[in-house]
């Protein structure tokens, strides 16, 4: 090999790595492993978990979260579908959408991202009876949003459950705050955070979609 394309492959080579290194920075929040920090990221994610639970769509407040903490320009959030993993509803889940066992459901599973940034992993069952044709269309062959799709009818979130899956603070901290003693190290967290089950209803009062949202360790990755 020439002098010139060894130059040639080391430029790539050092393109590829450096772009693989964003990839990590992006996968990887790094929080310092201290008191302080820790009780941040508890307030944090207390505080994305109320914004949740006080609106209606979870792609608006994912919007405006990741625009306030300058995670993405624009801050603009897309839905990469996932494919080929279909799952079947939930059991009990038929009679929380007042449905029968002959009403077609389907499914979508979607990673909706800002910028570089998994915010949530998504799980949709949603009845295409109670929606327009046109809402279908887009569903089938988009990657926006399940909640902008279906703005039009003007409908209303019901949360079934809301679930912190982990705690940067361990239980009893409060008593024992002598024991908190900061590492070398980055805080340890794991890659899924919070956890919502909600229903859909439109503005007829009729339930039409059941969601399984799961938040990523991205919505701390400022």
């Amino acid at each position: 090999m020439n002098h010139s394309r060894r130059v040639c492959l080391f430029a790539l080579l050092s393109m590829i790595g450096g772009n693989v290194a964003i990839a990590r920075n992006a996968a990887a929040p790094k929080w310092p492993d201290t008191p302080l920090a820790r009780t941040q990221a508890l307030a944090l994610l207390q505080t994305l978990n109320a914004d949740l639970l006080s609106h209606d769509s979870a792609t608006l407040t994912l919007e405006h979260w990741c625009g306030a903490h300058h995670m993405a320009s624009p801050a603009r959030v897309i839905a990469q579908r996932v494919r080929g993993d279909d799952k079947p509803l939930p059991a009990g889940w038929r009679a929380q959408l007042a449905i029968d066992a002959n009403e077609p459901v389907k499914y979508r599973h979607v990673q909706l991202k800002c910028g570089d940034h998994v915010l949530s992993e998504a799980d949709n069952w949603y009845l295409p009876n109670r929606l327009t044709a046109a809402m279908n269309r887009q569903l089938d062959s988009s990657d926006v949003p399940f909640g902008k799709v279906v703005q039009p009818l003007h409908f209303r979130r019901k949360t079934l459950s809301a679930d912190l899956l982990w705690s940067p603070l361990p239980a009893g901290w409060e008593l024992h705050r002598a024991q908190m003693r900061p590492t070398a190290g980055a805080l340890a967290m794991p890659h899924l955070l919070l956890q919502h089950r909600a229903l859909l209803f439109a503005g007829d009062g009729r339930p039409f979609s059941a969601l399984v949202e799961t938040y990523t360790d991205q919505v701390l990755a400022f």
